[in-house]
């Protein structure tokens, strides 16, 4: 069975993506690792070369800055990597550049794709999420943020990223997957009020106008950590890759919990509340197709 990683990638200084955790995470179990390198103005390159495998080969794309219809450049810049993935690989694992794989999960994952790989039914491999969100101590937990994604997904390349490169489709149709038990850890939320503003400003950048931005993300705005509905205390441990960048936070979130959960509106409520007590998400969106 061969493994192939991929991500793109672009700023990952300036914007503060945590590129090298994310490759690192899960390198140990793929036997090449494609990284799509957007025209950087920082030392992106550098970062990426500086985690010295020779698993990892860089492809070296253009940006089109145009194309704001939804993030599909982020479709377009995802579909890049993984058509330069080898012909040869089974299997293609997929972590966006704030995501990180847990160690204890990588056994996990490894059994996961040897026990399907010939059950062609099976393509691709659902994960779980959880989405921290201001501080590394808290995660959101509501129907604001999506619970699972597809990460890992056979080598054929008729299948591309769909939409902004949140999932993948099978040519027109949604992929049947079955769901592991293992957990993507998604950080792009963890930075300072500033991070936070600036982050909003250059990701929007590719999905509106230059007028949308400055009238709902202007030069004044103020991020203030108040859309996230609920936040739960994370009482596990961080992947052991992600340990040098914890230790040099340097802010503290400040929010009140209380009136946090209070700002849900009733029908949020509700629709949690059947959550928390039955696992369904009521209406829940899927782009993929659970096997059962």
């Amino acid at each position: 069975m061969k493994v192939a990683g991929f991500t793109f990638i672009r700023n990952a200084v300036k914007n503060d993506y945590p590129i090298v955790e994310a490759i690192t995470s899960i390198l140990p179990i793929c036997d090449e690792f494609v990284v799509a390198l957007g025209n950087s103005e920082d030392e992106t390159e550098q970062l990426v070369l500086g985690i010295n495998s020779p698993k990892i080969k860089i492809i070296h794309t253009v940006w089109d800055e145009n194309n704001r219809e939804g993030g599909a450049v982020f479709a377009v810049e995802t579909d890049k990597a993984f058509h330069a993935i080898s012909p040869d690989a089974d299997w293609a694992f997929y972590i966006q550049g704030d995501e990180c794989v847990h160690e204890k999960y990588l056994p996990v994952i490894k059994k996961e794709m040897e026990d399907n790989l010939n059950n062609k039914a099976v393509e691709g491999l659902l994960f779980k999420y959880l989405h921290f969100y201001g501080s590394y101590d808290y995660y959101g937990h509501s129907r604001r943020w999506y619970r699972r994604e597809i990460r890992v997904l056979r080598n054929n390349k008729a299948i591309h990223a769909y939409r902004d490169a949140q999932g993948f489709r099978w040519d027109d149709r949604k992929i049947n997957v079955k769901l592991i038990d293992a957990y993507i850890y998604h950080y792009g939320w963890v930075k300072p009020p500033a991070g936070l503003k600036h982050k909003l400003r250059s990701f929007n950048k590719f999905y509106h106008d230059d007028a949308w931005i400055e009238q709902n993300v202007p030069e004044t705005y103020e991020f203030d950590y108040k859309n996230a509905d609920r936040l739960i205390p994370f009482k596990d441990t961080h992947p052991a890759v992600m340990k040098k960048r914890i230790a040099a936070t340097n802010w503290q979130l400040d929010i009140d919990l209380g009136k946090l959960k209070k700002k849900m509106t009733l029908r949020r409520r509700a629709l949690q509340k059947i959550e928390d007590l039955t696992g369904w998400r009521v209406s829940e969106y899927r782009n993929y197709k659970l096997l059962k």
